[in-house]
């Protein structure tokens, strides 16, 4: 059955807002705050109670000691304003599943002393040398990934990491002849790749 009827083109809708209802809002992004010096006496008392009761109720055989950037380290070298370092017979607990437990206490602590995330590496915990050891390691990816991708003309991406341990990546290749890198993905799938110098993603 056909339809004779006359059809009149639709009336665009309106996105004026009913009478009673506000007006959408647009987004604006609000302006960063300057990032504020880190109060390292505070922090390092409120440190003392986190561990003291961490330690204590997770029946941990471990201590630790609270200090400050090593006397030898340079200024932008990443250096922490407080480090933290477990010694006792439970460091094996800390740093077992790529220090999953050592991480947490970080975390954890991270959140305790209520630090911007900028302020993250200005207070990092360690565990029979992992974090050093750790360091080498990333630095050594990073420079094998760029040797391969130099020689391949192919990108080469990493599983997904850390912001920490991307930056150290991306610190490590900066300047690097012929590779650079962009971190890509969201959330916990964020990772590292490494790209031949005149490519773009």
């Amino acid at each position: 059955m056909n339809d004779d009827r006359p059809r009149f083109p639709r009336k665009p809708q309106s996105h004026a807002p009913h009478r009673g209802q506000r007006p959408p809002q647009r987004f604006q992004q609000r302006p960063q705050q300057p990032e504020q010096p880190l109060d390292v006496e505070r922090a390092r008392t409120q440190l003392r109670e986190f561990l003291d009761l961490a330690v204590r109720e997770m029946g941990l055989g471990v201590a630790y000691e609270i200090t400050g950037p090593a006397a030898d380290a340079k200024a932008g070298e990443g250096e922490p304003d407080i480090l933290v370092t477990f010694h006792g017979e439970d460091e094996g607990l800390l740093v077992e599943r790529n220090a999953e437990l050592l991480l947490s206490f970080e975390h954890i602590a991270h959140r305790w002393l209520r630090l911007d995330p900028r302020q993250h590496d200005k207070v990092r915990f360690d565990c029979g040398d992992y974090r050093s050891t750790r360091l080498e390691e990333l630095k050594l990816s990073a420079r094998v990934a760029a040797q391969r991708v130099r020689e391949t003309g192919q990108p080469f991406e990493f599983n997904p990491m850390s912001p920490r341990d991307r930056r150290i990546m991306h610190l490590e290749l900066t300047g690097a002849a012929g590779v650079r890198t962009e971190s890509e993905g969201m959330g916990d799938r964020r990772h590292l790749v490494v790209y031949p110098a005149g490519k773009k993603p």
